[in-house]
């Protein structure tokens, strides 16, 4: 066979990649080699400066493979290659537009690789590419240019947080966003900030901050890249550390297969590795878990945000945004409002126009209109709100689905702002529990719960229930004014307080004889176990340094019952006072005058536990708190508004074996019970048993054994039960169990 010629180029080629393993093996020898290449690529690179439009494709190869040497190989000779990098930014920067495409991105690349050799810091490589990156028309330039920038900047904050390159880089974008709010360069802005804060890499308020302006730009896809970003940000940043955590590794499926399979150097290794690997997954477990604050609690100045957001893009009549973009844009709004109990009064009236049930995505506004109500929103301006959505959506004439989307509407509103209804019209919402649609008694019946948990006065009391009643007269359920706050204090030191006045109450039960009179005991408990501390004695006489009893004979009298009074007689107590005396009552006494002792914190505990119990099942009706909270974090969606009328929509077949298949595992064919699990043990790696492998043999091969069998006697019968009975106590015929 005749030996193949070799093309010039090919030969330049092969030697320029055996000269750079030469040189990395011996710089110093080698220094003359270089040096001659050197001045190649110097040539080459005046030719490109002045026109790259003129050169050869065999100038263009050449030039490409003496940029890849002497990137490779520029850290072993800073002095001579020192002018490599200028050369290369100036490069990009003047003909990034008419530059071959192959030597572009390997222009780029060298760059990178002289970051990673540490001959150019990551903010020189930063500057350069960014200004390129918003500039470009080159779709391939702009996605190779935005990968860089992000891995860049990975690598500078994966020991530890690079915080000079990052507020340099932060500073940039927000530069970006700020000096033309009309441009669509501030998209790059956006995406840079999301991906990392979705990365974790950015995790403080500057991002926000850069993200904040973006949603105050004039450029829609600004704007909605802004707005996605404080909405779904956060989920992201979630989900991504879900998909991290999916991937572990079954160390039981590893070691059987190791244990059975023939034992390789690449199998120990590959074992080896995924041992590393569960202790890398248990050390992040064990570590304490990083403050990542959502990014609508970091921030700053949200009353003025929200103020000029709702101002600029809903109230300005000017603004031509889409329909789908300004519901974004209320989203974030009435989040912003719901989070941080913000006060914008005209965005209520705002909303009156929109709640039709003619009004496209009409469920989205009462969602929105839900997330932007709290407990310090005056209820003269929810008020008219709901007397609207009651008139448009609830009615007989209306469809089922509008009535309970309407209704539903409404309760979440009140959820929030309980005060926002009148006695009238809640009755009226209350009577469509007799409706014949099950989406709309549904609806009618949660609204009733609703006000049973948190405002029973304002139902009839045929409707409050047995629970609300007995509140109502025992006093336990606490009419809340408008702009009051719970005051805070221990979880469940009330539940603490009451055990410990029933076991007094009992002990003294226990004390008193069967005359009814006191026994004789020197000791009375207090209920704080007291006999368990201790209490330093004292040797003087107890005459002269004794307790003086100050109380006066009279105090010791119990205190007379109140009496009812006559209702036409005039009201000579204070009203603020009683509200204050009540207030007093209402503050335990035990968190404020006892030292919990751990014995104490212990019962207090358990006595949670069993409170939650109770909650779950249903034995008490302390909701209000879980009630009023909710939806704070995630939001309301125009799903949870049309959640009542989807559930008493009767299903077709098909939704019905859609949600049958739902969460099961998908299978392409119908297959038994039997061979889905031996399906998953395959999978798993696991071998079959020997009962499994008997059935399968061939027909012929076991006749032997099935005669043999049956010629057996009684005696060799017996002997071959023994045997297999000592065999699996001592783990089969390999003794595996020892």
């Amino acid at each position: 066979m005749p030996k193949r010629k070799v093309a010039a180029l090919e030969k330049v080629e092969a030697d320029l990649v055996n000269l750079q393993y030469k040189i990395r093996r011996d710089p110093k020898s080698y220094a003359q080699e270089f040096y001659d290449q050197w001045l190649a690529y110097d040539a080459q690179r005046q030719i490109f400066v002045s026109s790259p439009a003129t050169a050869s494709s065999d100038d263009v190869k050449k030039f490409h493979d003496l940029v890849d040497l002497v990137a490779h190989v520029a850290d072993l000779y800073p002095d001579l290659t020192a002018s490599y990098p200028d050369h290369l930014k100036e490069l990009l920067n003047r003909h990034h537009a008419t530059l071959d495409k192959e030597l572009r991105e390997k222009i780029v690349g060298s760059l990178t690789l002289l970051r990673r050799k540490d001959v150019i810091d990551s903010t020189s490589l930063l500057t350069t590419l960014f200004p390129i990156l918003i500039s470009t028309p080159s779709k391939t330039l702009r996605s190779l240019l935005y990968t860089k920038i992000i891995s860049d900047l990975r690598e500078s904050n994966s020991k530890s947080t690079n915080h000079r390159l990052n507020r340099t880089i932060q500073t940039v974008l927000h530069n970006l966003v700020t000096s033309d709010r009309t441009s669509t360069k501030g998209m790059w802005a956006t995406r840079i900030t999301r991906e990392l804060w979705r990365r974790q890499i950015w995790t403080d308020a500057k991002p926000c901050d850069v993200m904040k302006e973006a949603c105050l730009s004039d450029n829609e896809k600004v704007v909605v890249g802004g707005v996605r970003f404080f909405l779904g940000g956060d989920k992201a940043r979630e989900e991504m550390e879900d998909d991290s955590s999916d991937d572990e590794v079954d160390m039981k499926k590893l070691k059987h297969q190791s244990g059975i399979n023939k034992k390789t150097k690449k199998r120990q290794k590959a074992l080896g590795k995924a041992v590393e690997k569960v202790k890398k997954q248990e050390r992040k477990k064990n570590a304490p878990h990083p403050l990542n604050f959502s990014a609508l609690h970091l921030i700053h100045d949200p009353q003025g945000f929200a103020e000029k957001l709702f101002q600029k893009h809903l109230q300005n009549t000017k603004n031509r945004f889409s329909l789908e973009n300004k519901l974004q844009i209320l989203q974030l709004v009435t989040r912003l409002v719901g989070l941080h109990k913000l006060t914008i009064i005209s965005l209520y009236s705002w909303f009156a126009r929109y709640l039709t049930p003619k009004q496209p995505s009409v469920t989205s506004f009462l969602a929105s209109l839900a997330q932007g109500t709290h407990n310090l929103v005056p209820p003269d301006a929810i008020e008219p709100l709901i007397v609207k959505i009651a008139n448009e959506f609830v009615s007989e004439a209306a469809a089922s689905e509008v009535a309970a989307a309407g209704i539903n509407a409404i309760r979440e509103v009140a959820i929030r702002q309980p005060l926002c209804m009148n006695e009238t019209l809640l009755q009226d919402l209350v009577l469509y529990q007799r409706s014949k649609d099950k989406g709309v008694v549904m609806a009618a019946k949660g609204l009733q719960s609703l006000y049973r948990e948190v405002y029973p006065e304002l139902l009839q009391k045929k409707y409050r229930g047995k629970e609300a009643t007995m509140g109502l007269k025992s006093g336990e359920t606490k009419q809340w004014k408008f702009g009051e706050e719970e005051v805070g204090g221990i979880e469940g030191i009330e539940l603490l307080e009451k055990y410990k006045e029933e076991q007094k109450e009992k002990k003294m039960a226990e004390r008193v004889g069967e005359d009814g009179e006191p026994k004789d005991d020197d000791e009375e408990d207090d209920g704080f176990h007291s006999d368990e501390w201790e209490i330093g004695s004292s040797d003087s006489d107890d005459s002269s340094t004794g307790w003086i009893n100050v109380s006066d004979s009279e105090d010791d009298e119990p205190a007379p019952k109140r009496t009812k009074t006559d209702p036409e007689a005039p009201e000579l107590v204070d009203e603020d006072k009683e509200n204050a005396e009540a207030e007093a009552n209402r503050i335990s006494k035990l968190a404020t005058t006892t030292i919990l002792t751990p014995a104490d914190l212990l019962k207090l505990q358990e006595l949670r536990r069993e409170a939650n119990i109770d909650k779950a099942m249903g034995n008490t009706s302390k909701r209000k708190k879980e009630l009023i909270a909710r939806h704070i974090d995630e939001g309301v969606t125009a799903d949870d508004i049309e959640l009542p009328a989807q559930l008493g929509k009767k299903s077709t077949k098909e939704e019905r074996v859609a949600l049958a298949k739902d969460g099961k595992p998908g299978r392409e064919e119908h297959k038994s019970t039997q061979a889905i699990r031996k399906s998953k043990k395959e999978a798993e790696g696991k071998s079959t048993t020997n009962k499994e492998k008997s059935r399968k043999k061939n027909f012929l091969m076991t006749i032997g054994k099935a005669r043999a069998k049956n010629k057996r006697s009684l005696v060799d019968t017996k002997k071959a039960l023994k045997a297999h009975i000592a065999r699996s106590k001592s783990g089969g015929r390999r003794a595996n169990g020892t």
